[in-house]
């Protein structure tokens, strides 16, 4: 799928400043090195089993799936990852990696900072130093994450320039990259970048739809029908999608349709006419642009998926067809929401509740003989204020104004 200079079509690539040249070069040669050694495998098998408690479950909904009336729903739970998100799985490899170059020091970048909490606990439990960027908007959207990152021991950097969202943090990280590369790993939390960034984290991530596959085997006695994730940057859904692109299986990824179609009020890269290809950020992909090929500013309720690009990855399988993108809007999301917590049990992160949006919306006019899996990317207790504002709950508003008011008096 990727030629020997890190493209995927016309997608992806190394579009990096000369400085940054020979760190890239160290880095391509560390990984094919590493994915080549029998040890460094078995020990990102061996923390992601006794880390991060591998395997996740692959969760039947009989209730929610009574209720839609269509097709079997099942969930697959990367929020019951150590972290509380698919984070982990690249985080754990990408670490290692970076001990076995001699690093001492990491850098990420984090939009809804469930990357930037899986940075900071693997850089503890590996000795690693650790700087965290974010953008401004986003800390005030994701703060309970901002806390316990610190608490970890990382520092996390606002980013207040243009949006002050993961578009801004990404160009500052690679700003420290091009500084500090001698002693610096820069680990990159989701699919896009430079070469071979894409390759090497959805790499980490098909251990997703790896065990899809032998779970549903185990469960139901064939492929699933249907596999649904979100898509922001898009780690989740290549973690979820690459096992499965020679099977007879649909596969399905699902933009942040936000508030409307309007410029700035979304994150869609292919359910709109406003993305097209652009050189960005050091890889090439599709990119919201306006007329002068300036980056657009996005929306979505979910701050991970407000990105404004997508992976090389997906922008070429979709290309081929290989997957279909469709899309979920914030009202939309949050019934969803609201849907799996008062069926099955199960919190979602805002990410993943746009992928049970669009599976519950389709599920319900396909047999009820076929079988769905959504990927819950994460957990949705950083998003309780969030939630909380939207859902405009005033005994949750009474709460924290009647906490703040105890703690000033």
């Amino acid at each position: 799928m990727m030629n020997q200079d890190g493209q995927f079509g016309q997608y992806g690539g190394s579009y990096i400043p000369e400085i940054l040249f020979n760190s890239q070069q160290e880095l391509l040669k560390a990984y094919r090195d590493a994915m080549s050694d029998p040890s460094f495998i078995s020990e990102v098998k061996d923390q992601l089993q006794h880390y991060s408690g591998r395997p996740t479950p692959l969760t039947y909904c009989n209730r929610l799936s009574a209720a839609i009336g269509g097709a079997q729903i099942y969930l697959k739970r990367e929020d019951l990852n150590h972290s509380g998100a698919h984070k982990m799985n690249n985080v754990i490899g990408q670490g290692l990696l970076a001990k076995r170059m001699g690093k001492r020091r990491v850098i990420a970048e984090t939009g809804a900072g469930q990357h930037g909490i899986a940075s900071a606990l693997v850089s503890a439990r590996l000795g690693l130093d650790c700087t965290i960027y974010m953008g401004a908007h986003d800390i005030e959207r994701q703060y309970p994450n901002v806390f316990w990152m610190k608490q970890l021991g990382a520092t996390v950097i606002p980013v207040e320039e243009g949006s002050a969202t993961l578009k801004d943090a990404l160009d500052e990280a690679l700003r420290d990259w091009s500084s500090n590369y001698a002693d610096t790993y820069y680990l990159i939390g989701t699919s896009c970048g430079c070469a071979p960034y894409p390759e090497m984290v959805s790499g980490f991530q098909s251990v997703i739809g790896e065990e899809v596959k032998e779970q549903a085997q185990q469960q139901f006695g064939s492929a699933p029908d249907k596999i649904y994730a979100c898509v922001g940057g898009g780690s989740n859904a290549c973690g979820i999608f690459l096992p499965f692109l020679n099977d007879d299986v649909e596969l399905v990824g699902v933009e942040a349709g936000g508030r409307s179609d309007s410029p700035g009020d979304h994150a869609m890269r292919f359910n709109t006419d406003q993305a097209r290809f652009g050189i960005a950020q050091g890889f090439a992909t599709k990119f919201l642009q306006d007329e002068q090929g300036q980056l657009q500013p996005t929306h979505s309720i979910s701050a991970g998926l407000d990105y404004v690009g997508v992976s090389p990855i997906l922008a070429n399988l979709e290309e081929q067809g290989k997957v279909r993108m469709t899309q979920a809007r914030d009202t939309e999301v949050l019934q969803a929401f609201q849907q799996l917590a008062s069926n099955e049990g199960i919190i979602a992160a805002l990410e993943s509740s746009h992928a049970i949006a669009a599976g519950l919306r389709e599920a319900a006019d396909m047999d009820p003989s076929q079988k769905i899996v959504i990927n819950v990317s994460g957990r949705g207790d950083k998003d309780i204020f969030n939630i909380a504002k939207a859902l405009r709950d005033e005994p949750f508003n009474d709460f924290i104004q009647s906490y703040l008011a105890q703690e000033n008096s």
